[in-house]
């Protein structure tokens, strides 16, 4: 599954009206001295950062703004309007406003890129938020577009054996799975799981998680006996991590004794069953 980002702590009213403070006072600076507009650009950033995290999406979203429109008539750095491209594109995204975000990451992108060097990391992961995008959008050519210019840049930078190439590989599969090609979906898990294996090790949760994509692939590939396999592996891990991943546990639990019922397996469908509410009523 595609990782979404975590809720931030909220910031106290005193820091948000410190960063207005600041904002108004480097927009003054800059009415004497043009020269101070990366410290004004630099101040709207966190306000719209503080904004963001107080839950004030049009607030945040107006204070981006401002700074890129500043960015049109003074000089500023490059990487400070990549930076600020990159944090609206993401507000938009993350808030339903996915059409929205599309030019601001496509714009981001290319400036990262222009940047070069550890920046072109950064431009991949935004390829990778794109393509998720995208998908949703049910764009999918274009999201497999970016998700493999993603992968190429992340697997230069970093190696073959790393958890962003894997992530990238499992995001290709959940792709390649909704767009009707369970071969290919298939082989990205198996990718993306062989990675993760080896970068992770045999018990981590997001083993546990690709295990159980690459059972929901063999099963519509009617490879019932492999699905009930892989499914069983991710269900020993995530039972190891109780309680820390019940959640986990649950919802891979009930996609097995689904697909058991499918396929005829009631009796074993149902020692599933007790087996997954008897570990969750001792969680």
């Amino acid at each position: 599954m595609p990782e979404t980002p975590s809720q931030a702590p909220t910031l106290s009213d005193p820091a948000i009206q410190a960063a207005r403070e600041a904002v108004e006072a480097q927009r003054e600076a800059v009415k004497q001295y043009p020269g101070k507009a990366p410290a004004f650009a630099r101040a709207l950033n966190t306000l719209a950062n503080a904004l963001r995290e107080a839950g004030d999406v049009p607030g945040s979203e107006a204070a981006y703004r401002e700074a890129l429109e500043l960015g049109d008539s003074l000089q500023l750095p490059a990487d400070l309007i990549a930076d600020t491209r990159t944090s609206l594109a993401t507000l938009l995204d993350f808030t339903g406003r996915e059409a929205d975000s599309l030019p601001y990451y496509e714009e981001a992108i290319s400036n990262h890129e222009a940047l070069g060097g550890e920046n072109l990391e950064v431009a991949a992961q935004l390829r990778n938020n794109l393509a998720m995008t995208y998908k949703s959008m049910g764009k999918y050519a274009l999201a497999e577009q970016h998700y493999l210019r993603a992968l190429e840049t992340l697997e230069n930078k970093r190696g073959r054996q790393s958890e962003s190439v894997a992530c990238v590989f499992n995001n290709l599969g959940s792709l390649y799975y909704a767009a009707g090609f369970p071969d290919q979906a298939k082989e990205m898990f198996e990718d993306g799981l062989s990675i993760r294996r080896k970068v992770l090790g045999e018990q981590h949760r997001d083993v546990a998680q690709s295990l159980c994509n690459l059972a929901t692939a063999c099963h519509e590939l009617k490879d019932n006996e492999a699905a009930q396999q892989h499914f069983e592996s991710s269900i020993a891990i995530l039972e190891s991590q109780l309680p820390d991943e019940a959640n986990s546990y649950e919802a891979v639990g009930m996609d097995y004794v689904a697909m058991l019922d499918s396929i005829g397996e009631t009796a074993k469908a149902e020692a599933f069953q007790k087996r997954i509410d008897k570990a969750l009523a001792a969680v």
